[in-house]
């Protein structure tokens, strides 16, 4: 299957898949929304597919998110897949597991791209945040679950509030990530990990994960997500909505008005 805003490659039983936006860092806008759901479904189906890495095209970017330009053109008005943000943040179903190779920045649904992975390996130049409170949005696409649960609600929260950037080295200290390598060697080492996990039984895999899915929806973070889902339309209702959309692709301060 070819896709127009990623790319995928097979190696043997691993399927490497790539946003492939670099000229906006791989922000996520509804079309690739759809076209990675697409392409996760497909990757679910394919009995020799065992494990997928997940990266960004170029040297900057693993993802900055979503796509707030076209947002503020209307182009992202069309609902978002079932499935969530890049057809991962609300997918409980996928018993395969998936590496983030974090390759640059990710910001925003870029981050909750990653943590809704199941091994992250970061380059030393990744940072991370989940800023959206600067732009009038909240992290709506599992952010909130799914940061306060591995790093643990204190932590969660300050970089939530604060839309703060972290570096990889305090990633790592934090839980946010398993791994942190040179950049250089970003892809090998996920490969490697990759191949550690084709090493293992792939039925006992998806075993394991069938488990850790029915936990997440057990311990209440599916429904939660779906509320998050629903506070994001109320929030974009809001006049700090609005101005936040327009004040960053004006690329100036937002004037809030806590409307």
């Amino acid at each position: 299957m070819s896709y127009k805003y990623i790319t995928t490659e097979k190696h043997g039983h691993i399927l490497v898949v790539t946003m492939n936006r670099p000229e906006v860092y791989n922000a996520v806008h509804v079309d690739m929304h759809t076209e990675m759901s697409e392409c996760w479904d497909a990757f679910a189906a394919d009995q020799d597919l065992w494990v997928a890495v997940l990266t960004g095209a170029g040297d900057k970017a693993f993802s900055a998110g979503n796509d707030l330009k076209a947002t503020a053109t209307g182009a992202n008005t069309k609902p978002m897949p079932e499935t969530g943000f890049a057809g991962l943040s609300s997918r409980f179903d996928l018993e395969k597991p998936i590496i983030a190779a974090i390759n640059g920045f990710a910001m925003g649904g870029g981050f909750e791209t990653a943590l809704s992975c199941d091994i992250l390996i970061a380059s030393e130049n990744a940072k991370f945040a989940l800023p959206e409170v600067k732009v009038g949005f909240f992290a709506a696409a599992s952010g909130v679950q799914r940061l306060s649960r591995y790093i643990g609600r204190l932590a969660a929260q300050e970089m939530m509030f604060t839309g703060r950037t972290i570096h990889a080295d305090e990633a790592l200290k934090m839980g946010c990530v398993n791994a942190v390598v040179p950049h250089d060697t970003l892809l090998d080492a996920a490969m490697a990990k990759a191949h550690e996990l084709c090493a293992v039984s792939p039925s006992a895999v998806k075993a394991t994960k069938r488990v850790l899915n029915e936990m997440m929806k057990e311990d209440g973070m599916q429904a939660s997500i779906a509320h998050s889902r629903q506070v994001i339309t109320d929030l974009s209702k809001t006049e700090d909505f609005k101005e936040g959309v327009q004040a960053f692709v004006e690329k100036r301060q937002p004037k809030w008005v806590n409307k």
